[in-house]
């Protein structure tokens, strides 16, 4: 099928390959996965909490949750779309806006492992509390300020965010989501050149209705980049008492319904020189960055939940009774209940895994990160799906409901609607599997670059093409080679045959990844499915080894069950990558975008027209008929 890039293409990818982190100045172990190396060192033993780190926020945690328990009513919250003033103060009163930012600014300063201990625990009684702490402090204000800032922004600003001063991150756009290329928002330098004025709309900007601080990225004019002109995209800390500034909209969505969600509009707005973040044209690789850094949120939040859900899960199942038994001893609920709890524990060892490595410093996460993402907001969907399935009519049914004819109010319905978001927030799971496949395939296109680039001259084709043979003349054998079979990692008890699985199979996931690129060079960038086929193998995986690693340190801790969760969630994550290995490469994905194409094009416009005939003529059918007795 003939494929054409369109030069709004070209330029998207150009903006897009220009602010992506390229180096790798540390290790990464899903970047090694994507290779075909088991770099266990990196992930085991699990990288537990020091206990002076743990207790650092243990009376804090304590006192979060009797502000929670006392304060916050997460239905009433959601029943009436508005979210109370008294919280905001609440949560300032506590330290709770300045988790993140250092201690030296007037933060807590908690290290990534205690912050999503907190937003865990935020998680369990109430969705729009967490949107409103995590939008201020994982990609608010605070996080690029601190990975970007100098250090005379961060003195002037810090101490404010942390004592409550809200803040939010504007990127997204009415007509721009993940393509940013077409951003519309523009920064020109103002007349005396101290500063910029920036027009444009911002949608979609989480805490905006009421942040005083917002990172604004804006088009700044371009600039000649070896004689060709590059779009600039510029961050900018604005203050929302400027002039100008306006929230022309609060959005109201299916759940989190107290959040503070807006469309913004700049309208000459004026920001001085001292509040542009990094510098001309790096806002894009900030957002990025930013986003990176802070994606660990909102798996935290998932598997907290996932507890929740169990919790739930557990009690119906044990007292609800039907045919003579429990639910749960049926093995239709039981297969659901098993499901969510090992898939949980999965989330649990994913989220204390990155956080424990982003606190040693030790490894680059970006893709771990993004896969955090992927992963546990897919699960914790599945997760409140199951839930509300094993609870029946009940599930479907709301708190307030349930309370007013005397059952347990569990907001069952509440978590479903909250939890959809989360694989939209901060990057789809779309862009993420493309981000990660990206990362994936990239050292394979920086041998291959010049070679698939058409104008690329004869000579130099034949030059790269002379080191990548030999570079895999050496490199493809070695992914058929090696032994992944018993009694390697005998020390992981019945984990081991797992363990040894994810090594045979980050093998011949490496292979998989070279057939792609040889079966479609150029074009595989536009084989999305396959591309995700790839990513998702290379999640489980990474799960799996995660899983396995946590397993194994809590069974020296006593847990010896924690094993049997590990060992549950191997088997079914095992079947997904193997039906996935299996339908690679598949005639299905050609066959269903040309029905699409198709359908786009209105050839399928007989399938969607009433389902019930009209009585009566159309006028625009009498009209005709007419026409045609003359």
């Amino acid at each position: 099928m003939a494929e054409v890039k369109t030069q709004g293409a070209v330029e998207a990818m150009e903006v897009a390959e220009a602010s992506r982190q390229t180096e790798w100045e540390k290790p990464s172990f899903v970047g090694d996965l994507f290779l075909g190396k088991l770099n266990l060192d990196l992930i085991y033993p699990f990288p537990e909490q020091p206990p002076q780190d743990k207790a650092e926020a243990d009376d804090f945690l304590q006192k979060l949750e009797r502000f929670l328990a006392e304060n916050v009513d997460a239905d009433e919250i959601d029943r009436t779309g508005e979210y109370p003033r008294e919280l905001f103060a609440g949560f300032k009163k506590l330290g709770a806006w300045g988790m993140k930012i250092p201690k030296e600014y007037g933060g807590l300063g908690f290290s990534a492992t205690n912050y999503n201990r907190a937003i865990g625990l935020v998680a369990t009684w109430c969705g729009s509390s967490v949107a409103w702490l995590s939008a201020h402090q994982s990609i608010g204000v605070p996080q690029p300020l601190k990975l970007f800032g100098t250090e005379e922004q961060k003195k002037r600003y810090l101490p404010r965010l942390a004592n409550g001063a809200i803040s939010a991150f504007a990127l997204t756009e009415p007509g721009v989501g993940s393509d940013p290329a077409k951003m519309q928002t523009t920064a020109v330098r103002s007349p005396d050149g101290k500063g910029w004025i920036i027009n444009g709309e911002k949608l979609w900007c989480t805490n905006g209705t009421q942040a005083e601080l917002i990172v604004v990225m804006a088009q700044t004019p371009p600039k000649m980049v070896k004689g060709k002109e590059k779009k600039q995209i510029t961050a900018f800390i604005v203050e929302t008492s400027t002039p100008g500034f306006s929230v022309e909209h609060r959005c109201q969505f299916m759940g989190l319904r107290g959040i503070g969600n807006g469309l913004l509009r700049f309208k000459d707005v004026y920001v001085p020189n001292e509040n542009l973040l990094w510098g001309e044209g790096l806002g894009l690789k900030l957002a990025l960055i930013t986003l990176n850094t802070g994606r660990l949120t909102i798996p935290a939040g998932c598997a907290a939940s996932g507890r929740r859900m169990l919790e739930i899960a557990q009690e119906w199942a044990n007292e609800r009774v039907q045919w003579g038994l429990p639910i749960g001893k049926h093995e239709a609920v039981a297969a659901k209940i098993a499901w969510m709890a090992s898939h949980t524990f999965a989330m649990e060892a994913i989220v204390w895994l990155t956080s424990g490595l982003a606190d040693r410093g030790k490894v680059d996460l970006r893709l771990e990160a993004a896969m955090a993402k992927l992963f546990n907001t897919e699960v914790a969907w599945q997760c409140i799906d199951h839930l509300v399935q094993i609870r029946g009519g009940r599930g479907y049914e709301t708190a307030e409901s349930l309370r007013g004819r005397g059952e347990k109010g569990y907001p069952v319905e509440r978590i479903m609607r909250d939890m959809r978001i989360n694989r939209i927030f901060e990057g789809t799971s779309e862009i993420q599997h493309l981000f990660i496949a990206r990362e994936a395939v990239d050292p394979h296109m920086k041998r291959g670059f010049k070679i698939l680039q058409p104008e690329t001259p004869t000579r130099e084709k034949l030059s790269a093409a002379a080191k990548a043979g030999a570079h895999y003349a050496a490199w493809y054998p070695s992914k058929y080679l090696g032994w992944s079979r018993y009694p390697k990692f005998a020390e992981l008890g019945k984990l081991a045959t797992h363990m040894r699985f994810v090594e045979r199979n980050s093998r011949h996931l490496a292979r998989s990844i070279f057939h792609a690129m040889m079966r479609y060079q150029a074009r595989l960038e536009r084989k999305q499915m396959v591309l995700f086929r790839i990513v998702d193998i290379g999640t489980d995986l990474f799960a799996m080894a995660a899983s396995i690693s946590y397993a194994m340190m809590l069974a020296r801790k006593g847990n010896q069950n924690a094993m049997d969760l590990a060992d549950v969630f191997c088997r079914e994550a095992e079947m997904r990558i193997e039906t996935n290995f299996r339908f690679l490469f598949t005639d299905y994905d050609d066959a269903a975008y040309k029905l699409v194409l198709n359908f786009l094009e209105g050839e399928y416009d007989w399938f969607k027209g009433p389902l019930v005939e009209p009585l009566m003529p159309s006028p625009e059918q009498l009209e005709e008929d007419i026409r045609k007795l003359a």
